[in-house]
């Protein structure tokens, strides 16, 4: 006799890239998105500056805590489906 699993996991879809990736702004002002998974580093001087694990540099006006808080809100949502208000 087999015995048949069914398993079923409910998450809601994702239908926006942008919500695949935190949305940041650029230093001359302009918003942006980047894909976290990229980060390798963040630094704080005048600007904060973000370096990417291929090298480059990008400079925002948000702040580390601000970088850091927006990575957990977008893992949270990819990992486990949750937003802040749900867990």
């Amino acid at each position: 006799m087999t015995v048949q699993r069914t398993f079923h996991l409910v998450k809601r879809p994702i239908t926006e890239w942008s919500l695949s990736m935190i949305a940041l702004t650029a230093v001359s002002g302009k918003e942006f998105y980047l894909n976290c998974e990229l980060i390798y580093r963040v630094d704080r001087s005048f600007d904060t500056i973000i370096t990417l694990t291929d090298g480059k540099t990008v400079r925002v006006t948000e702040t580390e805590k601000e970088i850091v808080e927006k990575v957990i809100q977008y893992k949270r949502k990819i990992y486990n489906g949750f937003t802040e208000g749900e867990i």
